[in-house]
């Protein structure tokens, strides 16, 4: 293993300002955590921090992430700490550090739950500082090159994982190169025979061919001269996973396929991005183009800043090629991607005009976890966030609306506004009428036809390609299902009340919604309406005493016996100020010829007594069931109408109380005040009469009169 100069040495040349006494003893560091530490391949393991940060310094990033690509794995398999770390290094690196061991202790790939939540833990660790996900995606990509030394199941298990995970974000990040080999690594141990397979067809090309690559390279460098353009030419054959995929998503053999070569023409000088459009006619004029093949990605880049064009032509001998061309700039983003924002050039930020910071596509992503109603619907939308290429169209007006490959019509609607994704009965796509489940294709014009009455239906779930419109699908099918049962629920409970000679109102429901569990009414009517709770329960709930009479059975509490804890013979009374019914805790005070008053515990009478402990007596409420025969005060507040007065009193008749008394005490043109006697058993009754009472429509107030109101 090679010491810290030459790590310093790479550095240097992007970084004059790098700090070498930082990265040295982040070195030293991170190999003596390690000590005696032994990889699989029988290497001392910190060969792999030190092959991280080397392939981190390729990408030309800052002295933190390299820092903490030597240190990423000190805290999760060493004695060393998240503290010491941060004592010896700062609070950043020690940030970073910490956010690499939580992901590397995430299980990403599998389903359920537990993926959704490591998921969003992933997405929260990204928006705090995307430098751990660069750390992350290095630290695996040298796992998968040295993957051969472990077990066959563990290799087969890091490769799904990194084929259905990591591959797909490093190609989210703009980092194409990486997701080119991490696919192809994954490749050579999920499929390797078929790779095989490939790199011998490659192996028989070339031995009929010859150097192909050179030769076409060497044309268009001959064309770009001619026509004055200082432009670097570079070639390639693609790789196997890439001609794989591309078989498997044609359905065509290995000899059928064409464009397996791949040239880039990147551009300088001051009219570099003219001179991409003047190479790309260069290149027409001298080979034919293959029709339906050409992008353009500077016009319309891709969410992660790719900018290029993109042709297909058929050049020497009638070989197919794919050319891509862009600028220098452009190119530092298409290969490096997010690292480009974060890349270092002459000891400063870079400060590439085309580099993306995809922290907003992280808030989406983020925000698309707390609206899915499941986790599920929140792994659908990451996934078809993570694994699908982009096509661009129209509206009418010219705006260009970005959507993922295979993406239609609806995605196109809701993409505008989930209003008018709710409202589409139509599409036109470049003027002709479309169904909505045509798959869209690059520079199409498409018009979206609504109608007010319209509503999403259950089948556009399977119509749609985007998480955006599934979830807001989703939301608007669950709403309209609520609004289902909120109106069969309210009219069961109609034909409930109406035979139990109740009235079905709006207070009675809410005040039902408590007692049965529910948040509120609306709760309570749409669970009434899909058959999770009978409505017979509301009246239940409401009036107790309509439920059944099997408590009438118990024989009732004498009266001599209502109270214990006075002596034998002596009288008790209820006080007048607080009239205490059994279930309250009450207190005794003793009176010369009177025997004991019961008041309330809480009766503010009580104070007057304070200091004649000597009269207190302990009094407690027989357990048993007391007869409807303790009168209770009640101040109400009723509408002026006829019949009003009638329907209340029938309530609290209902609810297996009597009226003692009955007064007026304020009556005006609109509204009476009354004060009322009731008898009821218990507490337990009491607040089942005042909730009898308080749910009927034209009560206006009700309570308790206590003490000296």
């Amino acid at each position: 293993m090679r010491g810290p100069d030459d790590l310093i040495a790479l550095v240097r040349g992007y970084n004059p300002r790098t700090d070498e006494g930082l990265l040295r003893r982040a070195w030293s560091y991170g190999e003596a955590m390690h000590a005696g530490q032994m990889r699989r391949s029988g290497e001392p393991y910190f060969t792999h921090p030190v092959e991280v940060a080397r392939l981190l310094a390729q990408q030309h990033l800052d002295d933190a992430t390299l820092v903490t690509a030597l240190l990423h794995d000190t805290v999760e398999d060493t004695r060393a700490s998240r503290d010491e770390v941060e004592a010896g290094f700062g609070r950043e690196v020690a940030d970073l550090v910490d956010g690499v061991t939580k992901l590397t202790k995430m299980e990403l790939a599998g389903g359920g739950d537990e993926q959704a939540e490591n998921f969003r833990k992933l997405f929260m660790a990204m928006s705090r500082d995307l430098r751990v996900i660069l750390v992350k995606l290095t630290d695996r990509l040298h796992n998968m090159r040295t993957l051969r030394h472990m077990p066959p199941e563990k290799q087969a298990k890091k490769a799904r994982e990194t084929m259905e995970i990591y591959a797909p974000l490093a190609g989210r990040m703009g980092m194409q190169w990486m997701r080119e080999e991490l696919e192809d690594l994954c490749f050579a141990v999920l499929n390797p025979v078929a790779r095989r397979s490939i790199l011998r067809r490659f192996a028989t090309l070339e031995a009929a061919s010859g150097d192909v690559i050179a030769r076409i390279g060497e044309d268009i460098e001959t064309v770009l001269a001619r026509a004055g353009i200082a432009a670097e030419v570079s070639g390639r054959i693609k790789r196997p996973f890439s001609v794989w995929r591309k078989m498997e998503q044609k359905e065509i053999g290995f000899s059928r396929l064409s464009d397996i070569y791949g040239f880039r023409i990147v551009t300088r000088g001051a009219a570099a991005t003219d001179d991409c459009y003047r190479a790309l006619g260069a290149v027409h004029r001298r080979w034919k183009a293959v029709p339906g093949r050409f992008k353009d990605y500077i016009s319309q880049p891709k969410s992660n800043g790719y900018r290029s064009l993109h042709t297909t032509v058929s050049g020497r001998d009638g070989k197919i090629v794919e050319v891509q061309i862009r600028t220098q700039e452009m190119h530092e983003v298409a290969e490096s991607g997010v690292a480009a924002h974060w890349a270092y050039r002459d000891g400063v930020r870079a400060g590439n005009r085309f580099a993306v910071d995809p922290t907003e596509w992280v808030a989406q992503v983020s925000k698309a976890f707390d609206e899915a109603s499941s986790h599920e619907e929140f792994l659908e939308a990451v996934k078809l966030e993570m694994y699908v290429d982009q096509v661009f169209c129209f509206t009418p007006k010219g705006d260009v609306i970005k959507l993922p490959r295979g993406a239609t019509p609806l995605d196109f609607a809701y993409a505008i506004h989930t209003r008018i994704g709710h409202r589409t009965v139509g599409a036109k796509v470049d003027g002709m009428r479309a169904p909505l489940w045509t798959r869209l294709r690059n520079g199409q014009q498409v018009e979206i036809v609504t109608a007010e009455a319209s509503a999403p239906q259950a089948t556009w779930i399977d119509i749609v390609a985007t998480g955006r419109a599934k979830a807001a699908i989703r939301r608007a099918l669950k709403a309209e299902r609520r609004a289902g049962h909120v109106r069969l629920g309210r009219e069961l409970a109609r034909v409930a009340f109406a035979a139990a000679g109740r009235n079905a109102t709006e207070k009675a429901f809410r005040a039902a919604a408590r007692p049965l569990g529910y948040d509120d009414a609306e709760h309570l009517l749409a669970a009434i309406g899909a058959s999770e709770v009978a409505a017979s329960r509301v009246i239940e709930a409401l009036w107790p005493e309509a439920a059944d009479g099997a408590a009438d059975a118990e024989a009732p509490v004498a009266a001599a016996e209502a109270i214990i804890g006075p002596e034998a013979g002596t009288e008790f009374t209820r006080a007048p100020c607080c009239c205490p019914v059994p279930g309250e805790r009450i207190v005794g005070i003793t009176y010369r010829g009177d025997g004991v008053v019961a008041h309330a515990i809480d009766c503010p009478r009580l104070a007057d007594f304070a200091e004649q402990t000597e009269r207190w007596v302990d009094l407690h409420w027989h357990p048993g069931r007391h007869p409807a025969r303790y009168a209770v005060p009640l101040e109400m507040t009723i509408a002026n109408d006829a019949g009003v007065l009638g329907r209340i009193c029938t309530s609290i008749g209902l609810a297996g109380a009597n009226i003692a008394d009955l007064r007026f005490e304020d009556t005006k043109p609109d509204f009476f005040r009354i004060a009322a006697d009731v008898e009821v058993r218990d507490v337990e009754h009491l607040h089942a009469v005042m909730q009898a009472v308080e749910i009927d429509a034209d009560v206006a107030a009700l309570r308790r009169i206590r003490a000296a109101e």
